[in-house]
């Protein structure tokens, strides 16, 4: 990794309850059993990293995914509208070209992540169809001067 580049995790949520069996409002639509169990194992998964600072949207299912990863690293777990769905990559663009972030895990939606790996393959800094974008799944992406430059895909756990 170059010296001037930041990693960010981005994760996209965990599984939540079925939308069309939710009757409150989506942004407080919880985890299901499977998603609580990803988001646990979500600890394990990024041991490995440096981790300094966790964002998630606010929706409720966001906040969860990433509520053991902050108690493990006693973090908090900071609010952001802009990770919420329909920002699109504006929201993770404000995060990569902040200088002072680094090791940063930002907790969104599926929207959002679909448009970063759409942005990576068109940097050419993966392969069309190399990664995903599955629920619990984490994108570790590399940034240079506010750019991803290179990005590793994590499946969900």
């Amino acid at each position: 990794m170059d010296a001037l580049s930041r990693s960010f995790y981005v994760v996209r949520h965990a599984k939540a309850g079925s939308r069309s069996h939710w009757s409150g409002d989506d942004r407080q639509r919880p985890l299901n059993k499977k998603g609580e169990k990803q988001a646990d194992a979500l600890v394990k998964l990024l041991q490995p990293f440096s981790i300094t600072e966790i964002h998630s949207s606010p929706y409720l299912r966001c906040v969860q995914t990433v509520q053991p990863l902050a108690r493990a690293r006693r973090l908090e777990v900071k609010q952001s509208a802009s990770l919420a769905e329909g920002h699109g990559l504006a929201g993770l663009s404000e995060f990569f070209g902040d200088r002072s972030l680094d090791g940063v895990v930002l907790s969104t939606h599926g929207d959002i992540t679909w448009e970063l790996v759409e942005d990576l393959v068109q940097r050419h800094v993966v392969r069309a169809g190399e990664g995903g974008f599955e629920k619990g799944s984490t994108w570790v992406v590399e940034v240079d001067d506010g750019v991803p430059v290179k990005a590793r895909y994590l499946p969900a756990p």
